[in-house]
């Protein structure tokens, strides 16, 4: 299953960065000064809490990756219920945005000043950045879903093949056609055999 090969890459390369941090502290650490704000851009607490969460990701990743290689559905439920977690997070900041959209500007405020493009971004109409914030956050929502939808089908196609009783047909319009299995129409015809021909 790709996605969850592109979660593990991902989760692996965010795990080596925040162990070098780790390793070097001074390399990514950022000064209060620098921020222009009373707070630490990442400090040990906060590094032991992400690489924590990155090893959990991975493991995640590796126990979907590994459920639809030996087709074990029930292997593939973490990772689906990440994704559920996850849309259902991005789901709040689009909701939060469209009703609070004062927070944009509060939060591009807070922004350390040598921040790439920060006063090209403030000095957009607040609309018109809410507009666009809610395009981009919506579609990333409709590629979430359908990465779910992947996700889901690959769970119920691998569920269908370890079910003995049927064989399941996955078509193009992701509809189930539920096949009778090969001994069942076989062993039928060898236990009712045809009625007697009779001469008229």
């Amino acid at each position: 299953m790709k996605r969850g090969d592109i979660h593990f890459i991902i989760n692996s390369v965010v795990l080596l960065i925040l162990l070098s941090a780790l390793t070097d502290p001074d390399q990514y650490h950022l000064t209060s000064a620098e921020l222009g704000g009373e707070f630490e851009f990442m400090d040990d607490a906060n590094m032991c809490i992400a690489t924590a969460i990155s090893l959990l990701m991975i493991l995640i990743c590796a126990m979907a990756t590994y459920g639809a290689y030996k087709q074990h559905a029930a292997w593939i439920i973490p990772f689906f219920c990440y994704q559920i977690f996850d849309f259902a997070l991005n789901t709040l900041v689009a909701i939060s945005v469209l009703v609070y959209p004062s927070t944009i500007q509060d939060y591009l405020r807070q922004l350390p000043n040598n921040f790439p493009y920060k006063e090209e971004i403030m000095s957009v109409n607040p609309t018109c950045l809410v507009v666009i914030i809610l395009l981009f956050i919506s579609i990333i929502l409709a590629f979430k879903g359908y990465l779910i939808s992947c996700v889901w089908n690959c769970y119920r196609y691998i569920n269908g093949r370890n079910n003995s009783d049927v064989l399941v047909y996955i078509t193009t319009n992701d509809t189930a056609v539920l096949l009778p299995s090969y001994d069942d129409p076989v062993n039928g015809a060898a236990k009712d055999p045809p009625p007697p021909y009779v001469s008229a």
